[in-house]
This record gives C-alpha cells, structure tokens and sequence, in this order.
C-alpha cells in the first residue's frame, strides 16, 4: 500500500467522506494510481423495482479568474430522486480545498461533495456526478474517486470526454456510442434528446459503460440533463444567488 493510501485511508476504508483527500498533488494522484487499478464488485441498477438516482453538484462564485485558489468559497447540493419523485435534499456551503488543476479535481470539490451526500436522509443506490471516471489518466477521476470514498456506486456525467475517444450516437433519444481510452471501453455518448448535443455518461465507482448509460437513460426526464443532476445545481445555483 502507498504512503498516499495509508494517510488517506481510503484503500481498505471506504464509506467516510472525510477520508481519501489528499492535499497534495502528488499525493492525489499516487492515490488516484491505486484506485485506478482496483477491480470493484460491479453494481447493477434493481430489475423489480424503481432505482434511487442521486445527484450531487458545487458552484463556486461568479467572476472567480483562472483556476481558483485554496478557501474560495463554495454551494453544494445533493439529492436523491426515485423515478421522479425527490426524497431528499442537501444544500451547504463550504471552502475548496485547492485551486483547480487539470486531472486532480479532487481536491478542489472531492470533500465538499462527499460531505453534503453523507447528509442525505434517504441515501441513493447510485449517484450522478458532473465529473469523469474512469475517463481519466490515472482511471480515477472524480466520479470514481467520490463513489470509493462514500463506498457508493457513480456515474459520471460530462459535456465531454476527458481523453477518450468515439463517435457520435444516431441522433434519437437513448442512442448511445462508446467512448474509449487506449483500446478499453470507459464511458459513452448519450443522446437524451433529438437534435441536441450528446452527453458523455462515465463509468465510475462500481458501474461499467452500459450501466452508465442506463442510470442516465433511467434519471433523464424531457431536459437534456438527469433530473438529480439538474435538480442538485439549481439549488447549489439558488444558494449562490441568494447568499
């Protein structure tokens, strides 16, 4: 076990949101090496009954300039939906934990998302997180990363690929295309509605390509975005507006 893993806890220690961030570059990305070269027990969304759907999602302030630094501050919201219906709800502020830096997110958002989720009263049995997975260098962006350390299956769900590769889905709704990354399947094109652009649905923590695209397919009302998704930055965008 590395040094980073050992002070973070996280390898043989999931399930603790305050456990698994590193503060150091180097240190992250030592760790996000080793959860990239884990084999979890994959997850598989229910057959018999309705799946809880999270969603989780930070703003930082309007204007900030480059990439941040350590203390801005930030609104996170999480939710959990059941087909359409919100269970509950989280909103908070909190502080980042770095500036922002390309691969390492981190530790910019990692603690403060994994925060609000542990507060849900209804916990989701997979959650949505606008970020990338396995679709990462190390195989373990934030998605991945935030499902080891809340021991919860993720799905990532982005505008784009990170560095995987693939054509567009056909152009109707639940159309999808894989994406890969050195010849390994890691996430997919979705297209949630005709005639918009695709989303990309990551495989994260517990969940390979086609499971990600059926949780987006499952959470995806008549917006482009999934519903918790969508639902969690309104109201992390609402707490902004009204601080």
């Amino acid at each position: 076990m590395s040094r980073a893993c050992r002070r973070s806890g996280l390898l043989g220690h999931v399930g603790d949101p305050e456990h698994g961030w590193p503060d150091a570059p180097a240190e992250l990305a030592e760790l996000q090496a080793e959860l990239g070269a884990r084999s979890p027990v994959p997850w598989r969304p229910p057959t018999d009954r309705p799946t809880r759907i999270g969603g989780c999602f930070c703003c930082f302030p309007r204007g900030v300039e480059g990439f941040g630094e350590r203390g801005d501050p930030l609104w996170v919201a999480a939710v959990t939906y059941e087909e359409r219906r919100r269970l509950a709800s989280v909103v908070r502020t909190d502080r980042a934990r770095a500036p922002y830096v390309a691969g390492l997110l981190a530790m910019r958002e990692g603690p403060a998302l994994a925060a609000a989720v542990a507060e849900l009263t209804v916990a989701p049995e997979v959650l949505l997180v606008n970020a990338t997975g396995r679709d990462h260098p190390r195989a373990a962006g934030l998605a991945y990363h935030l499902g080891a350390a809340l021991d919860l299956p993720t799905v990532g769900v982005t505008h784009r690929p990170l560095l995987a590769t693939g054509d567009w889905p056909a152009d109707a709704p639940g159309a999808a295309a894989t994406l890969t990354l050195s010849g390994t399947p890691v996430g997919a094109w979705v297209r949630t509605r005709a005639g918009r652009r695709p989303l990309v649905a990551h495989a994260g923590w517990r969940t390979d390509p086609g499971t990600a695209v059926e949780v987006v397919r499952l959470a995806t009302g008549t917006a482009r975005t999934p519903v918790p998704l969508r639902e969690a930055r309104r109201l992390a965008r609402r707490a902004r507006a009204l601080r």
